[in-house]
């Protein structure tokens, strides 16, 4: 039987003792807490030195390893001299070793445990190894050393590594000399809360060290935070699921004894686990990096991961841009814009970083009958200045606005309006993202589809043995897919874009996929308008003059799923017997509150929204639409999952008025009219 010892500058209220076994050999472990007394502790390791194997250093740091730098405390190495016969060890090795693995097993467990989150590690100094493993996550890191150790509240705390360094190099040389108590602010008759940090922990999102540190300084209220530290007792992992901690990581798996039942004490400090390698391996010395990762790796050691409370269901993210510059003024935060030259604001907005604009609620599948929540982000960039600039410029905000969302809690993140076609459609965004990313083109297309099915259907009373389709910006990630799914249903299809190679290439697609369909490649639409029946624009044209709607066939549909829209509600007016759509909308399921107005009407959305949120409800958070070809199985998925979690066409709507069976009647008769202006047989002949 192995026999450790940890003799703690800490509360004696804190003192067990129990017998454990590790890798087959049994150990009683011990601590005993001074109550900070100095000269007690080195009472105690007098005593027991000879009588047991390891001597652990509880809150004792003979020195303290910051970087490169080492600063030994003159009044610690005395203490921890006092032993002649027995190896005394601080738990250093185990800190560089164990809690950095411990760091990285459990960011593999919860991925974004601590990916971009706000971590406040309460000392530094101590654990800097374990600030240095957190800082590899992105994370937005504070020290708490400053208000801990030296009650400094004026002093800004350390934000950074380096900083953390200066700050060592600035007052270890001298705290070094100062009585030890000083540095360790936990000792008996301070068991109580000390409200002086409260500040940076409620700042944490997790908060990271000594467990006594944690004890003393954190606030009542820890909800929603996650703690990494090292030894709580089962009352205290209690005592945090009652304040709301949602997640807990130790260091360690729980001791068991002999039986395999976890001992009274499962969880202990890094000096006794550090005492423990140092005992069974019978060292004279403290244990070196490559016995403490043998021994590691021979125990199975590393975190042991609690949910105390439910973690947050995983959210989404959606980012939107203004479409116009007027559109910046809609956030109440600018309207003082609406002031401004419109041309200054646009040239401005253009390089402001991503904005958080509002949550997005009430999002409840119909399937499994829980809720959806989102984050809406916005950029500040017209589409113009989209246009105008290299993807770059807009690759850099959209990587930076997913690893905003990252930080508050997305796994997924939909690209809205020009984000999503831009440069690649989604590649480099998703290529340097932590999380999913969507163009939300899938559904687009299904949604486009199906809407122009029912417009057709309206305005030919009925479903038409013969249809002719047009698209316009058929090369288009959105373009293409639609015209392949096109010609499997009509048959005629007619694709047009600026770029030959890229319509021979598709053309010769679908006469693949479709045999016997007729298929036409132009660059120009004005020769065939005038036959289609339903025309699909799908450009990134910003003039609006995409199609002559002098040109249309009486009666036909275009459907526009272009944003901004390549129709004009100007050029429209003059061809009232035309009835012109924006792209299938969405309806949500639930009672959706995006928390802005985001220009639709109440729970409708934008189809590519709506992908976003529905790849949610089904817990997809992977990569999902990207680049410009879109998958024609996704395309059919989207179907499949809108009809699994209850999502709804939204009612056809035209230049945000939905369309009645009065205005459909009143188009059919005018486009009736214009085919006997224009000598052609009436198609809907007006009775009696």
């Amino acid at each position: 039987m192995k026999r450790v010892v940890s003799i703690s500058l800490g509360s004696s209220a804190r003192d067990y003792r129990f017998t454990a076994t590790i890798l087959g050999r049994g150990v009683e472990i011990q601590r005993v807490g001074t109550d900070g007394d100095i000269a007690r502790a080195g009472e105690l390791i007098r005593e027991y030195d000879g009588k047991v194997d390891a001597i652990g250093l509880g809150g004792l740091t003979p020195v303290f390893r910051v970087g490169a730098a080492r600063y030994p405390h003159h009044e610690a190495i005395h203490l921890a001299s006092q032993a002649r016969r027995t190896p005394v060890v601080d738990g250093g090795v185990l800190k560089s070793t164990l809690e950095r693995w411990a760091i990285a097993q459990a960011a593999r467990t919860i991925p974004d445990l601590f990916s971009y989150k706000r971590i406040l590690l309460t000392s530094g100094i101590e654990r800097y190894q374990m600030a240095a493993a957190l800082a590899q996550h992105e994370a937005e890191l504070r020290f708490a050393d400053p208000i801990i150790h030296s009650g400094l509240r004026f002093l800004p705390p350390p934000r950074s590594l380096a900083q953390l360094e200066l700050y060592a190099a600035t007052t270890l040389p001298i705290t070094a000399l100062l009585p030890y108590r000083l540095l360790h602010p936990v000792a008996y008759g301070q068991e109580g809360h000390d409200p002086r940090a409260e500040g940076l922990f409620d700042w944490a999102q997790v908060i990271a060290g000594d467990f006594s540190f944690i004890r003393r300084f954190a606030p009542a209220s820890l909800k929603g935070r996650s703690i990494v530290t090292d030894d709580p007792s089962p009352e205290e992992i209690e005592d945090l699921r009652r304040r709301g901690v949602t997640t807990l990581v130790t260091m360690h798996p729980p001791l068991v004894d002999a039986e395999g039942n976890p001992c009274p004490r499962p969880f202990v400090a890094t000096d006794v686990l550090e005492a423990i390698v140092a005992a069974i391996q019978e060292s004279s010395r403290q244990p070196g990096e490559a016995e403490a990762l043998d021994f590691i790796a021979a125990a199975g050691w590393g975190p042991t991961v609690q949910n105390l409370n439910p973690r947050p269901r995983p959210k989404f993210a959606f980012v939107i841009h203004p479409l116009r510059t007027s559109h910046i003024s809609k956030n109440p935060s600018f309207r003082w814009t609406r002031h401004m030259p419109q041309r200054l604001v646009e040239l401005v907005a253009a390089h402001m970083p991503p904005l958080y604009l509002s949550k997005i609620r009430g999002i409840r599948s119909t399937a499994t009958g829980e809720e959806t929540e989102g984050i809406l982000l916005t950029l500040g960039t017209t589409p113009r200045e989209m246009m105008r600039r290299p993807p770059a410029f807009t690759y850099r905000r959209l990587i930076r606005a997913s690893r905003m969302a990252e930080r508050m809690g997305a796994h997924l993140m939909g690209l809205g309006a020009f984000t999503s076609v831009v440069g690649d459609a989604g590649l480099t965004v998703a290529q340097k993202s932590n999380i999913g990313i969507t163009s939300g083109n899938s559904l687009t297309v299904a949604a486009t589809l199906e809407a122009a099915k029912q417009a057709v259907m309206l305005m030919k009373g009925g479903r038409p043995e013969h249809v002719r389709a047009v698209v316009i910006g058929a090369t288009g990630s959105i373009g293409a897919v639609c015209a392949r799914l096109l010609a499997q249903a009509v048959r005629d299809v007619v694709l047009i874009a600026p770029r030959a190679e890229r319509l021979l290439a598709l053309k010769q697609q679908i006469e693949q996929e479709t045999p016997g369909a007729r298929v036409i490649a132009a660059t120009h639409p004005d020769a065939y308008v005038g036959d289609a029946d339903l025309i699909i624009t799908t450009t990134s044209a910003l003039t609006g003059k995409v199609i002559n709607v002098d040109k249309l066939k009486p009666g036909a549909v275009v459907c526009d799923v272009a944003r901004p829209p390549d129709v004009k509600e100007e050029d429209a007016a003059r061809r009232p017997d035309v009835l012109i759509v924006e792209s299938g909308e969405i309806m949500l399921p639930g009672e959706p509150d995006f928390g802005f107005d985001i220009d639709m009407p109440p729970g409708t959305a934008y189809a590519c929204l709506s992908e976003t949120a529905l790849l949610a409800m089904d817990g997809k958070y992977g990569d999902y639409t990207l680049g410009r070809n879109i998958e024609m199985e996704r395309v059919k998925e989207m179907y499949r999952l809108w009809q699994k979690h209850g999502l709804k066409l939204a009612g056809l709507r035209s230049f945000g008025i939905y369309v009645t069976d009065e205005m459909i009647a009143e188009k059919r008769r005018l486009a009736d009219e214009r085919r006997k202006q224009l000598g052609l047989p009436a198609e809907h002949p007006v009775a009696g």
